[in-house]
């Protein structure tokens, strides 16, 4: 009996010298979580229950649970690399099938998916199409592979600029008539912006301003490209320098054709902003919605875990939330290796989410989390394993000289 009891003994305090070997093994893998030998006493029990002098029959591992404190946050270079603060998990696609982790040294793949080292493609909650300028919003009833595509980003058409000057009110009429774009005596003022047509390429837009003979009143002609686009056009201002005509500070230009085989150009300018005011000509405000197309130039990702891919035509485009899974109980998750979980009944239903709101954590872009392998307390657990292990040895020593005793007696 002895024997038997040191023997479990000694494959309790192997199993935990293997728990131990395993933690430090993975003391710098990302994501990697810390397990525990658990162990429950045996004792051999009869249909009719547990004799008052029944002695024990050694020792058995009931469970190594898993243990999914947080790890340290270590900074990287890689915008993709992703690190959690809190107590979700990545949701990864393996071939359809949903698995789990915290390791998110993320990358891409040659078809432009977002993958982790296994292949696993990261799942987010895609972007849903709103107003240029909005908060983008998500779709968190429906989960897609996060991907990032190379094709350049598309251009848009300028279909609505402001411009917003200050005209002198000391202004007099030129002496020069009529008005020429290529005479600078024939009007006081001018200044340009780009436009874009509807294949992306930049036209130069100018406006010229005219004092007329009224008071606070002045043309404004328009070109582009140096071809006029429709004809004069009166501004009046009151006497305290606001704009008044045209009404409600609009101007639509007549539509303009490019030479390139783009679509006609229409531009609705708002003149709200302009002035005439006593100093000198300035312009306060130029801007227009239209650009070219873009390349893709880097990635963004929010503590919200919204991933934004950036152009080189200045647009920044939401691809889509990364999506985070969370459980009842983690330590019932299955490992299935390469810091990968899968769900079980003992785990609980996944609940899924975004990052930042219940428990899931929020995510850090450009930083992985450490392993939570504490490498002083597992060195320490590896001393009262190994004497764990030597005490029962030499229980299994003694028995053995007991035994040769009793074989001795003649």
């Amino acid at each position: 009996m002895t024997f038997r009891i040191a023997l479990s003994g000694l494959n309790a305090a192997t199993a935990d010298l293997n728990v131990t070997a395993n933690n430090i093994a993975n003391v710098n893998t990302p994501g990697f979580k810390r397990s525990r030998a658990e162990f429950s006493d045996l004792f051999a029990v009869s249909p009719y229950g547990l004799a008052k002098n029944e002695i024990g029959a050694g020792v058995k591992v009931s469970r190594i649970s898993q243990q999914f404190a947080q790890g340290n946050i270590d900074f990287t270079d890689n915008s993709l690399d992703m690190a959690i603060s809190g107590e979700g998990f990545f949701t990864l696609s393996r071939n359809g099938a949903h698995v789990y982790s915290r390791a998110g040294n993320f990358s891409v793949d040659r078809n432009g998916y977002v993958v982790n080292n296994t292949g696993d493609r990261l799942q987010a909650f895609p972007a849903v199409p709103g107003l240029p300028g909005a908060a983008p919003t998500f779709n968190t009833g429906a989960l897609g592979d996060l991907h990032l595509s190379v094709a350049d980003a598309p251009p848009s058409a300028t279909q609505n600029a402001t411009v917003g000057t200050n005209l002198p009110a000391n202004a007099t009429a030129p002496t020069v008539t009529p008005f020429s774009a290529t005479n600078a005596q024939s009007y006081n003022q001018s200044t340009s912006m780009s436009f874009y047509d509807s294949l992306g390429v930049e036209h130069t837009a100018t406006f010229y301003y005219v004092k007329t003979a009224n008071p606070n009143e002045w043309q404004m002609y328009s070109t582009v490209d140096g071809t006029a686009v429709g004809g004069a056009n009166t501004l009046q201002y009151d006497t305290s320098g606001a704009l008044i005509a045209p009404a409600g500070g609009t101007l639509a230009l007549p539509a303009y054709a490019p030479t390139n085989g783009a679509a006609p150009m229409n531009v609705t300018l708002d003149l709200s902003t302009s002035t005439q005011f006593g100093s000198s000509f300035a312009v306060n405000k130029l801007t227009q919605d239209g650009y070219a197309a873009g390349q893709l130039s880097g990635v963004d990702v929010s503590d919200e875990g919204v991933v934004t891919a950036r152009y080189t035509n200045g647009q920044a485009v939401p691809l889509g939330q990364v999506a985070l899974t969370g459980f009842a109980n983690p330590q019932g998750l299955q490992q299935l290796g390469d810091t990968i979980w899968a769900e079980t009944y003992d785990s609980g239903q996944p609940l899924l989410g975004a990052a930042g709101t219940s428990a899931f954590g929020k995510v850090q872009s450009g930083a992985l989390e450490a392993s939570n392998v504490d490498l002083t307390e597992q060195l320490v657990n590896m001393i009262t394993a190994q004497r764990d292990f030597q005490a029962n040895a030499q229980m299994i020593s003694t028995a053995d000289q007991v035994t040769q005793t009793i074989i001795n007696i003649r």
